[in-house]
């Protein structure tokens, strides 16, 4: 015969499959969902004290504590420290066996926590020091499509309330779909991962035929010249000579940047710069860098402005040479028609702050993000195609934190462009 307090059991054991129901369709990350799941597990069976999920790491080879809920009497930050083995005790078998158990009897209950290894004993022991003993213990498989995640178990601390059969029932519901939660997040790592990798391969390939035709374009530019002085039939004369070595030269040092670039890029993905930190006058060398860079174009107007007063800092000239020279090449390719380049120097408490502004197309808002990302260009508005490696600007990212700097950048389109990289006036012990 049923009664009304199976019926008001039902109804609640209902209304909470209904609420995890919906946790599931969540976009909660699976910690922080596991975590709204077994609180409400907590919440609605009435014995339970505790929660705990165990997951199987395949890198420990162990049951690793997952998300946990309880009262304040238990200590939870020491069955954090817990790793089970494989037929550890019960929790171990029941994962093993994939047959959920419920232990209510006192000398049943101190037989498997006796199972368990030393170390996981003590953790246990202190973890519900203070408090009842345990009376009553339920665990059941974590499995879905045959997948074995790990194990859930709940525990009571009043004797006089124990987990039954009807229990046991109604959790191995909560367990399959705390399983299918697993499922699906790992499933969605797999799609991410995949995608991920895709994304990678296409960039790669793109990447490779970028850096094929921005090495060829200068090597074809040196060929055809250099063939051109070599021709017997042709006398040039002298002032044609001249421009001919003058742009072998000129796209000689621009296949250098892009050697240079791409190494550097390299060593700094494995951490392998190095810096050579010297007494640096920034308003001295950095003049020098926009004479150069001057040289490269004649619809732009590099001009220099730095106070009269500034600080000598510690860091490695040629870096910072390549760091300004990076970012002016940058403004010089995204200002097609020219304009003023301004290089400001500015003295703050702890450090010193470079500015580098353009009068180019600007950069879109979504643009300014990955801007320092590898290989990434913004694609100009005018439509012109726009030369490079993509390794500029990563590049001299990588090198100011080297330094312990950072670098930004503030745009509108239409309206120009100016990258600010920090520099810190006193060099971090650690980089002697």
């Amino acid at each position: 015969m049923t009664t009304v307090k199976d019926y008001k059991s039902s109804y609640k054991e209902f209304h909470i499959l209904a609420e995890i129901a919906e946790t599931l369709t969540s976009h909660l990350n699976l910690r922080d969902l596991l975590q709204e799941i077994i609180q409400k597990v907590i919440d609605t069976v009435t014995p339970a004290d505790f929660g705990v999920i165990f997951l199987w790491d395949p890198n420990e080879n162990a049951l690793c504590e997952s998300v946990l809920f309880g009262n304040e009497n238990i200590d939870l930050d020491l069955l954090l420290k817990m790793k089970l083995q494989m037929d550890e005790s019960v929790f171990g078998k029941v994962y093993s066996t994939q047959e959920a158990q419920i232990l209510s009897i006192p000398q049943k209950i101190e037989k498997v926590l006796g199972d368990l290894h030393e170390e996981n004993q003590k953790l246990i022991e202190k973890a519900f020091l203070g408090s009842n003993k345990l009376s009553s213990i339920l665990v059941s498989p974590l499995t879905v499509n045959s997948h074995e995640y790990g194990v859930l178990v709940l525990g009571s601390l009043d004797g006089q309330i124990i987990f039954t059969s009807s229990d046991l029932s109604f959790i191995m519901i909560l367990a399959e779909l705390i399983a299918r939660a697993i499922d699906r997040s790992r499933l969605e790592g797999e799609i991410a991962r995949v995608l991920e990798d895709e994304h990678f391969d296409r960039l790669r390939a793109e990447t490779l035929a970028v850096l094929s035709h921005e090495l060829r374009t200068p090597l074809a530019a040196i060929k055809g010249y250099s063939t051109a002085l070599l021709l017997d039939e042709v006398e040039w004369e002298k002032e044609k000579r001249i421009e001919f070595l003058e742009l072998i030269d000129e796209e000689c040092d621009n296949l250098q940047t892009m050697i240079t670039d791409i190494l550097d890029s390299s060593l700094i993905d494995i951490g392998q710069i190095t810096l050579e930190y010297q007494p640096v006058r920034f308003e001295k060398i950095i003049p020098d860098v926009a004479d150069e860079m001057q040289r490269r174009t004649e619809k732009h107007k590099i001009v220099v402005d730095f106070p009269q007063i500034f600080p000598i800092v510690d860091a490695d000239p040629l870096r910072i040479r390549q760091i300004v020279r990076n970012i002016i090449d940058n403004s010089i390719k995204y200002s097609q028609d020219g304009g003023l380049i301004v290089i400001r120097g500015e003295v703050r408490p702890a450090d010193v702050v470079i500015s580098i502004s353009d009068q180019g197309v600007g950069i879109s808002p979504e643009d300014l993000i990955p801007l320092f990302d590898k290989y990434f260009r913004v694609k100009s508005s005018t439509g012109y195609y726009v030369p490079g490696t993509g390794l500029g600007l990563p590049v001299a990212r990588g090198l100011v934190e080297e330094h312990n700097g950072r670098i930004w950048a503030e745009s509108k389109v239409g309206e120009g462009t100016t990258l600010y990289f920090s520099i810190p006036q006193q060099k971090n012990e650690d980089d002697e």
